[in-house]
């Protein structure tokens, strides 16, 4: 708009000047406001019919007599030379040209909707890949645990085959032990959830941890736990595809390392608008913790951990805690129950009142396992679901866990695990420090860059920082 009202560019007049152009402003006024008046008609149009720019220039009286103003004082110039009428002709004849032509305000409307479709798509295009590479992310090993985790077993296949054998005075199926099952093949992850449970014990010299793997990570683990102390406990690593389950199901067999499954479900409560829905994280037993009663023959209570947990205070307690001729003891969701996840369970039998609950630490009566016969009965439950991949068999184990352990869940106070450190950003300091163990459950897990950074200093704590191969890695977590 500056432009079509302007013939010449704007010049910085000395103050000696000022005085000439404002007696003469007068003079010049009617032929400023015949100047700009077409311009302003011509150029309402292009700003989509409605919005008009006169009103815009009423609405900002200061720039209107700025402009009058400068205008005048190039107009005087203009008076003073010989292609002044020239000038102005040309510039009479290019906004006849401009008044001339027609503006279809319904063009420019097709135009506008052409191009919001355009943008519409291309950000429908750009959400997708962000959620593949946000998956991606997540499901993928960082490139400096990799590292570490085959420098650690290239350091097993070196050294001499008597380096990494383990030995304990007491058996490691010692009833007089307090036993922590841990289900893992992330190394640093099992070696902070064992640190922190020994870091923060009262006494640790009869605790014994079992970290079960698969044969890609079991070498790595062995050179690990051995090159690594934890105070008086000890480590013990199990190679799940060494074992021989006597439980098959279809073609996949239970030796198959498969840890807790995590699962976020939307519903919708009632007490909300139809148009607004919960969201809830729900971590269950994988299809390897029904091995439990195999892999512990002679033990009669096992806790379990999931590797993503950290321990703030001492779980000495849970060996004496009654859990009444329960199974297992769980943190319980009542806010979410059975009835609520109706269109999964399927038409299996199942009390709707029951509430959901959580893995992460958990109390294991085996002996009660076994007389209930919790294994068979979880199998019996996944071959009435549609398990054809490892995919499927995964998804099927949330309604699995719940309906085998319905009913044979004691309830834990909430304060022995606070859940929620690896996808709610709301969680509070004081909150933090009053649970007994932190459970990230959810995508955002501590290792990763995806990890929540408020929370990743209470894992970091009881990280390794000093070992060789971690430097040589450049593992920065």
């Amino acid at each position: 708009m500056i432009y079509g009202c302007r013939v010449a560019s704007i010049r910085r007049w000395s103050s000696e000047r000022e005085k000439d152009i404002k007696q003469n402003f007068k003079q010049f006024f009617p032929l400023v406001f015949w100047t700009c008046k077409p311009v302003v008609f011509v150029a309402s149009p292009n700003y989509a019919c409605s919005l008009h720019l006169v009103g815009v220039l009423d609405r900002n009286s200061e720039m209107i007599k700025y402009l009058y103003w400068q205008t005048a004082v190039d107009l005087m110039e203009l008076a003073g030379t010989s292609s002044a009428e020239k000038k102005t002709q040309k510039m009479e004849e290019t906004i006849a040209r401009a008044k001339a032509c027609a503006v279809d305000c319904n063009n420019i409307q097709k135009k506008l909707r052409q191009i919001l479709d355009l943008t519409e798509d291309e950000s429908n295009f750009h959400m997708r890949q962000s959620a593949f590479l946000y998956h991606l992310a997540v499901q993928t090993m960082p490139k400096s645990l990799h590292c570490l985790l085959m420098r650690l077993t290239l350091e097993f296949f070196k050294s001499p085959s008597t380096s990494y054998q383990e030995s304990h005075p007491n058996p490691f199926d010692s009833r007089n032990l307090m036993h922590y099952a841990i289900f893992s093949k992330n190394v640093l992850a099992a070696s902070v959830t064992i640190n922190s449970t020994v870091m923060s014990s009262e006494v640790n010299q009869n605790m014994a941890f079992h970290v079960v793997t698969d044969a890609q990570n079991f070498y790595a683990m062995k050179v690990w736990f051995q090159k690594n102390s934890y105070r008086e406990a000890t480590v013990h690593v199990i190679n799940i595809e060494e074992l021989k389950p006597k439980h098959v199901l279809h073609n996949t067999s239970l030796s198959a390392l498969l840890l807790s499954e995590e699962f976020r479900i939307s519903i919708h409560r009632p007490d909300q608008p139809a148009a607004e829905m919960s969201a809830a994280y729900i971590s269950v037993f994988g299809h390897s913790h029904f091995l439990l009663p195999e892999l512990f023959k002679n033990l009669k209570r096992v806790v379990v951990l999931d590797d993503d947990v950290v321990v703030q205070q001492d779980l000495s307690p849970l060996w004496s805690y009654d859990l009444g001729g329960k199974v297992i003891g769980a943190v319980e969701l009542c806010g979410m129950r059975l009835s609520q996840l109706k269109n999964l369970l399927g038409r299996n039998i199942y009390d709707a009142n029951s509430c959901t609950w959580i893995s992460g630490l958990n109390i294991v009566d085996l002996d009660k396992w076994r007389e209930h016969n919790v294994t068979a009965i979880y199998l019996q439950l996944l071959q009435g679901f549609q398990t054809k991949d490892e995919t499927s068999l995964r998804a099927a184990a949330l309604p699995a866990s719940l309906i085998a352990f319905q009913n044979l869940i004691q309830p834990l106070n909430e304060s022995w695990s606070l859940a929620g450190l690896g996808h709610n950003h709301g969680i509070t300091r004081e909150a933090i420090n009053s649970g007994l163990s932190l459970h990230y459950n959810g995508n955002m897990k501590p290792w990763l860059d995806l990890g929540i950074p408020k929370y990743k200093k209470y894992w970091k704590k009881f990280l390794t920082q000093d070992d060789k191969f971690m430097v040589e890695c450049k593992v920065n977590l």
